[in-house]
Protein backbone atom coordinates (compact mmCIF):
# COMPACT_ATOMS: atom_id res chain seq x y z
CA UNK A 1 0.00 0.00 0.00
CA UNK A 2 1.70 3.15 -1.23
CA UNK A 3 1.05 6.56 0.31
CA UNK A 4 0.76 9.92 -1.40
CA UNK A 5 2.18 12.38 1.08
CA UNK A 6 0.04 15.53 1.09
CA UNK A 7 2.06 17.31 3.76
CA UNK A 8 5.76 17.25 2.89
CA UNK A 9 7.77 20.23 4.16
CA UNK A 10 11.17 21.16 2.74
CA UNK A 11 13.61 23.70 4.18
CA UNK A 12 16.32 25.33 2.07
CA UNK A 13 18.03 27.89 4.29
CA UNK A 14 20.31 29.27 1.61
CA UNK A 15 17.22 30.49 -0.26
CA UNK A 16 14.51 31.20 2.33
CA UNK A 17 13.95 32.34 5.92
CA UNK A 18 12.02 30.26 8.45
CA UNK A 19 12.05 32.25 11.68
CA UNK A 20 9.50 29.98 13.38
CA UNK A 21 12.02 27.13 13.45
CA UNK A 22 14.10 28.98 16.07
CA UNK A 23 11.67 27.64 18.69
CA UNK A 24 12.56 24.05 17.80
CA UNK A 25 16.14 22.90 18.31
CA UNK A 26 15.79 19.93 15.94
CA UNK A 27 14.61 22.18 13.11
CA UNK A 28 16.47 25.41 13.78
CA UNK A 29 19.62 25.00 11.73
CA UNK A 30 19.60 22.09 9.28
CA UNK A 31 18.33 21.91 5.73
CA UNK A 32 15.64 19.36 4.94
CA UNK A 33 15.79 18.79 1.21
CA UNK A 34 13.90 16.77 -1.36
CA UNK A 35 16.90 14.46 -1.61
CA UNK A 36 16.85 13.94 2.17
CA UNK A 37 13.17 13.07 2.01
CA UNK A 38 13.60 10.53 -0.76
CA UNK A 39 16.46 8.86 1.11
CA UNK A 40 14.16 8.43 4.13
CA UNK A 41 11.22 7.11 2.12
CA UNK A 42 13.05 4.91 -0.40
CA UNK A 43 11.51 1.41 -0.42
CA UNK A 44 9.04 2.46 2.27
CA UNK A 45 5.96 2.79 0.09
CA UNK A 46 5.66 6.49 -0.72
CA UNK A 47 4.46 6.88 -4.30
CA UNK A 48 4.72 10.67 -4.45
CA UNK A 49 4.32 13.87 -2.47
CA UNK A 50 2.82 17.33 -2.40
CA UNK A 51 4.98 20.01 -0.84
CA UNK A 52 3.24 21.94 1.92
CA UNK A 53 4.27 25.55 2.42
CA UNK A 54 6.51 26.10 5.46
CA UNK A 55 5.49 29.62 6.47
CA UNK A 56 8.62 31.08 4.94
CA UNK A 57 8.91 34.85 5.15
CA UNK A 58 9.42 34.95 1.38
CA UNK A 59 6.39 32.77 0.70
CA UNK A 60 6.04 33.66 -2.97
CA UNK A 61 9.70 32.95 -3.64
CA UNK A 62 9.21 29.65 -1.84
CA UNK A 63 6.45 28.60 -4.22
CA UNK A 64 8.44 29.73 -7.25
CA UNK A 65 11.45 27.69 -6.11
CA UNK A 66 9.43 24.58 -5.28
CA UNK A 67 7.86 24.74 -8.75
CA UNK A 68 11.33 24.12 -10.21
CA UNK A 69 11.57 20.87 -8.23
CA UNK A 70 8.24 19.39 -9.33
CA UNK A 71 8.77 16.22 -11.32
CA UNK A 72 11.91 15.28 -9.40
CA UNK A 73 12.03 12.50 -6.79
CA UNK A 74 8.29 11.97 -6.81
CA UNK A 75 7.30 15.59 -6.16
CA UNK A 76 3.85 15.92 -7.73
CA UNK A 77 3.07 19.56 -6.97
CA UNK A 78 2.58 21.90 -4.05
CA UNK A 79 0.22 23.54 -1.60
CA UNK A 80 1.44 27.12 -1.59
CA UNK A 81 1.09 29.92 0.92
CA UNK A 82 -1.17 32.92 0.47
CA UNK A 83 -2.42 35.98 2.33
CA UNK A 84 -6.20 36.19 1.80
CA UNK A 85 -6.50 38.90 4.44
CA UNK A 86 -4.83 41.39 2.07
CA UNK A 87 -6.38 42.48 -1.22
CA UNK A 88 -3.22 44.04 -2.68
CA UNK A 89 -1.55 41.51 -4.95
CA UNK A 90 -3.87 38.64 -4.09
CA UNK A 91 -5.44 38.26 -7.53
CA UNK A 92 -2.04 38.44 -9.19
CA UNK A 93 -0.68 35.76 -6.86
CA UNK A 94 -3.65 33.49 -7.51
CA UNK A 95 -3.10 33.88 -11.23
CA UNK A 96 0.63 33.17 -10.95
CA UNK A 97 -0.09 29.99 -8.99
CA UNK A 98 -1.66 28.55 -12.15
CA UNK A 99 1.86 28.18 -13.55
CA UNK A 100 3.52 26.88 -10.36
CA UNK A 101 2.04 23.37 -10.09
CA UNK A 102 -0.19 24.52 -7.21
CA UNK A 103 -2.95 22.12 -6.17
CA UNK A 104 -4.00 23.99 -3.04
CA UNK A 105 -3.29 26.98 -0.85
CA UNK A 106 -2.83 27.54 2.87
CA UNK A 107 -2.58 30.39 5.32
CA UNK A 108 -1.15 29.41 8.73
CA UNK A 109 -3.95 30.24 11.17
CA UNK A 110 -3.26 28.20 14.32
CA UNK A 111 -0.73 30.78 15.48
CA UNK A 112 -2.56 33.82 14.07
CA UNK A 113 -5.21 35.98 15.78
CA UNK A 114 -8.64 34.36 15.53
CA UNK A 115 -10.07 37.45 13.86
CA UNK A 116 -7.70 37.15 10.89
CA UNK A 117 -9.99 34.75 9.05
CA UNK A 118 -13.16 36.59 10.06
CA UNK A 119 -12.62 39.67 7.92
CA UNK A 120 -14.73 40.18 4.82
CA UNK A 121 -11.54 40.52 2.77
CA UNK A 122 -10.27 37.12 3.88
CA UNK A 123 -13.56 35.42 3.10
CA UNK A 124 -13.96 37.17 -0.25
CA UNK A 125 -10.51 36.01 -1.32
CA UNK A 126 -11.10 32.53 0.03
CA UNK A 127 -14.09 32.25 -2.30
CA UNK A 128 -11.77 33.18 -5.17
CA UNK A 129 -9.58 30.22 -4.24
CA UNK A 130 -12.58 27.95 -4.50
CA UNK A 131 -13.61 29.47 -7.82
CA UNK A 132 -10.11 28.70 -9.11
CA UNK A 133 -10.65 25.03 -8.24
CA UNK A 134 -8.02 24.93 -5.50
CA UNK A 135 -8.21 23.26 -2.10
CA UNK A 136 -7.66 25.36 1.02
CA UNK A 137 -5.89 23.63 3.90
CA UNK A 138 -7.07 24.66 7.35
CA UNK A 139 -4.74 24.50 10.34
CA UNK A 140 -6.43 25.38 13.62
CA UNK A 141 -5.87 24.37 17.21
CA UNK A 142 -8.71 22.46 18.86
CA UNK A 143 -9.81 25.58 20.77
CA UNK A 144 -10.20 27.36 17.42
CA UNK A 145 -12.61 24.85 15.89
CA UNK A 146 -15.50 27.35 16.17
CA UNK A 147 -13.44 29.75 14.02
CA UNK A 148 -13.04 27.00 11.43
CA UNK A 149 -16.79 26.36 11.49
CA UNK A 150 -17.43 30.02 10.74
CA UNK A 151 -15.35 29.70 7.55
CA UNK A 152 -17.05 26.48 6.54
CA UNK A 153 -20.47 28.09 6.90
CA UNK A 154 -19.72 31.17 4.82
CA UNK A 155 -17.71 29.36 2.11
CA UNK A 156 -19.81 26.26 1.35
CA UNK A 157 -18.41 25.92 -2.18
CA UNK A 158 -14.77 25.85 -1.07
CA UNK A 159 -13.09 22.46 -0.68
CA UNK A 160 -11.24 22.37 2.65
CA UNK A 161 -8.80 19.92 4.26
CA UNK A 162 -8.31 20.02 8.03
CA UNK A 163 -4.62 19.51 8.79
CA UNK A 164 -3.18 17.42 11.61
CA UNK A 165 -6.44 15.77 12.69
CA UNK A 166 -7.65 19.13 13.96
CA UNK A 167 -4.63 19.55 16.29
CA UNK A 168 -5.74 17.71 19.43
CA UNK A 169 -3.87 18.37 22.67
CA UNK A 170 -2.65 14.80 22.97
CA UNK A 171 0.00 15.63 25.55
CA UNK A 172 -2.58 17.44 27.68
CA UNK A 173 -5.04 14.58 27.41
CA UNK A 174 -8.01 16.77 26.45
CA UNK A 175 -9.69 14.22 24.22
CA UNK A 176 -13.27 15.17 25.04
CA UNK A 177 -13.25 18.82 23.94
CA UNK A 178 -11.47 18.04 20.68
CA UNK A 179 -13.62 15.01 19.90
CA UNK A 180 -16.91 16.89 20.25
CA UNK A 181 -15.88 19.83 18.07
CA UNK A 182 -14.24 17.55 15.49
CA UNK A 183 -17.54 15.73 14.99
CA UNK A 184 -19.25 19.09 14.51
CA UNK A 185 -16.65 20.02 11.88
CA UNK A 186 -17.11 16.71 10.09
CA UNK A 187 -20.78 17.55 9.55
CA UNK A 188 -19.67 19.97 6.81
CA UNK A 189 -19.49 17.93 3.58
CA UNK A 190 -16.91 20.24 1.99
CA UNK A 191 -14.31 19.37 4.67
CA UNK A 192 -11.91 16.43 4.66
CA UNK A 193 -9.34 15.56 7.33
CA UNK A 194 -5.62 14.97 7.08
CA UNK A 195 -4.00 12.13 9.01
CA UNK A 196 -0.82 14.03 9.75
CA UNK A 197 1.06 15.93 12.42
CA UNK A 198 -0.56 14.27 15.41
CA UNK A 199 2.71 12.74 16.62
CA UNK A 200 4.12 16.24 17.19
CA UNK A 201 1.36 16.93 19.75
CA UNK A 202 2.22 13.92 21.91
CA UNK A 203 4.28 14.14 25.08
CA UNK A 204 7.92 13.11 24.59
CA UNK A 205 8.28 9.35 24.30
CA UNK A 206 4.55 8.71 23.79
CA UNK A 207 4.09 8.98 20.01
CA UNK A 208 3.04 5.37 19.75
CA UNK A 209 0.07 3.25 18.70
CA UNK A 210 -1.46 3.12 22.17
CA UNK A 211 -1.49 6.90 22.52
CA UNK A 212 -2.50 7.92 19.01
CA UNK A 213 -4.97 5.21 17.98
CA UNK A 214 -7.99 6.59 19.93
CA UNK A 215 -7.57 9.93 18.19
CA UNK A 216 -7.21 8.45 14.70
CA UNK A 217 -10.12 6.06 15.31
CA UNK A 218 -12.27 9.08 16.14
CA UNK A 219 -11.16 10.93 12.99
CA UNK A 220 -12.09 7.88 10.91
CA UNK A 221 -15.42 7.55 12.71
CA UNK A 222 -16.25 11.22 12.10
CA UNK A 223 -15.09 11.62 8.50
CA UNK A 224 -15.12 8.09 7.15
CA UNK A 225 -12.30 6.63 5.03
CA UNK A 226 -13.58 8.51 1.98
CA UNK A 227 -12.75 11.94 3.43
CA UNK A 228 -9.26 11.42 4.86
CA UNK A 229 -5.85 11.98 3.28
CA UNK A 230 -2.40 11.17 4.65
CA UNK A 231 0.59 13.39 5.32
CA UNK A 232 4.04 12.97 6.83
CA UNK A 233 4.51 16.46 8.28
CA UNK A 234 8.23 15.86 7.78
CA UNK A 235 10.48 17.23 9.23
CA UNK A 236 8.17 18.53 11.99
CA UNK A 237 7.43 14.88 12.76
CA UNK A 238 11.02 14.68 14.03
CA UNK A 239 10.01 16.63 17.16
CA UNK A 240 8.46 13.45 18.59
CA UNK A 241 9.12 10.66 16.07
CA UNK A 242 10.77 9.95 12.72
CA UNK A 243 9.39 9.72 9.21
CA UNK A 244 10.06 5.95 8.90
CA UNK A 245 8.39 5.35 12.26
CA UNK A 246 5.38 7.48 11.30
CA UNK A 247 4.99 5.46 8.10
CA UNK A 248 5.01 2.24 10.09
CA UNK A 249 2.60 3.64 12.66
CA UNK A 250 0.26 4.97 9.96
CA UNK A 251 -0.08 1.51 8.46
CA UNK A 252 -0.88 0.11 11.88
CA UNK A 253 -3.46 2.82 12.53
CA UNK A 254 -5.51 1.92 9.45
CA UNK A 255 -4.82 -1.82 9.40
CA UNK A 256 -8.33 -2.72 10.62
CA UNK A 257 -9.93 -1.12 7.56
CA UNK A 258 -10.75 -2.94 4.33
CA UNK A 259 -8.22 -2.87 1.47
CA UNK A 260 -10.30 -0.30 -0.44
CA UNK A 261 -10.63 1.91 2.65
CA UNK A 262 -6.90 1.77 3.31
CA UNK A 263 -6.22 2.66 -0.32
CA UNK A 264 -8.62 5.60 -0.07
CA UNK A 265 -6.74 7.11 2.87
CA UNK A 266 -3.29 6.24 1.54
CA UNK A 267 -3.62 7.64 -1.98
CA UNK A 268 -7.01 7.58 -3.72
CA UNK A 269 -8.56 10.49 -1.80
CA UNK A 270 -5.45 12.61 -2.30
CA UNK A 271 -5.65 12.14 -6.07
CA UNK A 272 -9.31 13.15 -6.10
CA UNK A 273 -9.31 16.01 -3.60
CA UNK A 274 -6.10 17.68 -4.77
CA UNK A 275 -6.69 16.84 -8.45
CA UNK A 276 -3.36 15.07 -8.81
Amino acid sequence: MDFIDTHQHLLYRDRLTYSWTAKHKDLSSSDFTLEDYRALTASRGVAGSLFMEVDAEEYQDEARFIATLVGRSGLLGQIASCRPEVDEGFDAWLEECEDLHVHGLRRVLHEAPDDLSRSQTFRKNLRKIGAAGLVFDLVFQARQHPVAMDLLRVCPDQVFVLDHCGVPDVAGGDFETWSVSLRALAAFPNLSAKLSGIAAYCAPGTANLETIKPYVDHVIDCFGPGRIVWGSDWPVVNLRSTLPDWLTLSRQLISDLSPSERAAIAHDNAKRIYAI
